[in-house]
């Protein structure tokens, strides 16, 4: 039994941004706030699978009715054609609700899929596996991580694709394929050249659409997160799996630029996406602060629930400022690596912090399924590893600055 939040209804218009960008602020906060938030219940599956669907599938429409469908992709493949500035500002409001991605579909990771596709695919490729997606008639998975190599360098991969006539042959390990067991076709991540290939390690890799029902592709198990089944983070073993030469997404050599657009873009997303849920949590946290009595008193007169107060309001606003800054280093077309590196790993920390806090107030319903704070706390967690560990992003921010000093520049903070 979550509680509407009100604050999300008073989104109101920045100065310095366009009309365009105001308003697609405002009408994403109306329909979350009007219509995702109140019937969250509805939408967990709560009152039955049936009402959960028919209430998505008439979400889904109004979305629709208000040109905010699939705001990720170009508008010639029925989506929104979102500016990156753009779909940032969306992603902060519809984190208020984890129900709102579904809604505007945006359902990962179909979604990071389609927009890799939509970059690199051939037109056969568009018509075969995009355009199904985009319909909803398929779902599918990426394929990158490994369970004997760290994940923190993708450049480490051992799974291969060997091309044996007009066909690719396909053997490795990969692991946290997230919605492997639904998806009707994977992204593989595949090392495709040899080491005595000229072109250096980035140009080996090659990123291959394989079907899931190809001979050879063995889903092992479902890898329990947080003590949780039926979260699809799958285990895949490519076993000698044959596919068609046109399968390679792009050209030979390309997966390991394809996989950073996906990833980079998604660190900005993801760090917009804490900003909402902080921003979820604080008013949860407030709105409790100023309702519960304890001790002769409201908690809102306590000075440690004060001080909860002034430090999440500080963490929510650093995160916000510092991954729009980025945002708007990417949509300038400067290099955003040492800021996606640092708000990579800021702001999933902040995050954590503020669901902390949240999570104390309330006491021990902040930890039932009541609220989505034990959601979230789960989630600010996991970021801290998911998309690279904050320490290898710590070692990159470092070693960039350094660089730009000895090259006799001074640092430029945009």
């Amino acid at each position: 039994m979550t509680i509407p939040s009100q604050n999300i209804l008073s989104v109101s218009t920045i100065d310095g941004l366009g009309d365009e960008v105001n308003s697609v602020r405002l009408r994403t906060a109306k329909i979350v706030g009007e219509y995702i938030i109140p019937q969250e219940s509805i939408l967990a599956g709560q009152d039955g699978e049936e009402k959960r669907d028919s209430l998505y599938e008439e979400l889904r429409n109004h979305v629709r009715e208000q040109g905010l469908w699939k705001p990720h992709l170009p508008s010639e493949y029925g989506g929104m054609g979102a500016g990156f500035l753009t779909l940032a500002y969306m992603n902060e409001i519809m984190a208020w609700s984890p129900f709102s991605s579904s809604a505007f579909g945006i359902v990962p990771p179909s979604a990071g899929n389609e927009s890799v596709l939509a970059k690199y695919a051939s037109p056969e490729q568009i018509e075969k596996w995009l355009l199904p997606s985009i319909r909803g008639e398929m779902q599918s998975c990426f394929s990158m991580t490994e369970p004997d190599n760290p994940g923190s360098d993708p450049r480490s991969l051992t799974t291969t694709a060997r091309l044996e006539g007009d066909e690719w042959v396909i053997n490795g390990r990969k692991w946290f394929t997230s919605n492997a067991r639904n998806a009707d076709f994977a992204i593989v991540m595949c090392r495709t050249e040899t080491e005595d290939d000229d072109g250096g390690v980035n140009s080996k890799m090659t990123q291959i659409i394989v079907p899931t029902d190809t001979e050879g592709f063995e889903h092992v198990r479902d890898i329990p997160v947080w003590g949780h089944t039926g979260h699809s983070h799958g285990e895949i073993k490519y076993n000698n799996v044959r596919v068609p030469k046109e399968n390679a997404l792009g050209s030979r050599g390309t997966g390991h630029a394809a996989a950073q657009d996906r990833l980079g873009a998604g660190r900005v997303y993801h760090c917009m996406n804490c900003v909402g849920s902080m921003w979820r949590a604080f008013d949860l946290m407030v709105k409790r602060a100023t309702e519960r009595q304890v001790h002769g008193g409201l908690l809102e007169d306590k000075q440690f629930i004060q001080g909860f107060i002034a430090d999440s309001y500080m963490d929510i606003q650093a995160s916000r400022l510092m991954t729009i800054h980025t945002a708007g280093i990417i949509e300038s077309g400067k290099d955003p690596r040492t800021d996606i590196s640092a708000i990579k790993v800021f702001v999933p920390n902040a995050f954590h912090r503020v669901v902390d806090r949240a999570i104390q107030t309330f006491g021990g319903i902040g930890v039932s399924t009541d609220y989505p704070l034990a959601g979230y706390y789960m989630g600010a967690r996991t970021l801290r590893i998911a998309d690279g560990p904050d320490e290898v992003h710590k070692i990159l921010i470092a070693k960039n600055v350094l660089k730009q000093y000895h090259s006799g520049s001074s640092w430029d903070f945009g």
